[in-house]
C-alpha cells in the first residue's frame, strides 16, 4: 500500500514539474539615461523595493561601474527587480 502512495506522489511531483512555467513578475531589465541630478543611491531607491544598498549592488553589477560615480547622459541598464 505505502509502495503505491509513494508512486502516485512521485508521479503528481514529476507531472507538476513539467507543467510549472517561470514566473515574468519581476519583469523586464529597462534603459534608464542618467539626469544631472542622478546619483545611483537615488535611482536604486527609486527603482527597488527593500534595501537600497542593494540597488545599488544590482546597478553597478549589471552596468560593469568600478563606482558609483555617473554622469549625465551616460546609459543604465536597470535590472529587473
Amino acid at each position: 500500500m505505502f509502495g503505491k502512495f509513494l508512486l502516485i506522489l512521485l508521479l503528481a511531483a514529476f507531472a507538476v514539474g513539467l507543467v510549472a512555467r517561470t514566473s515574468h513578475g519581476a519583469g523586464p531589465e529597462r534603459a534608464y539615461v542618467v539626469k544631472p541630478t542622478d546619483t545611483l543611491w537615488a535611482i536604486a531607491a527609486r527603482t527597488y523595493a527593500g534595501d537600497v544598498r542593494e540597488g545599488v549592488w544590482k546597478l553597478e553589477q549589471r552596468n560593469h561601474l568600478a563606482s558609483a560615480t555617473i554622469s549625465p547622459g551616460q546609459h543604465l541598464i536597470l535590472p529587473a527587480g
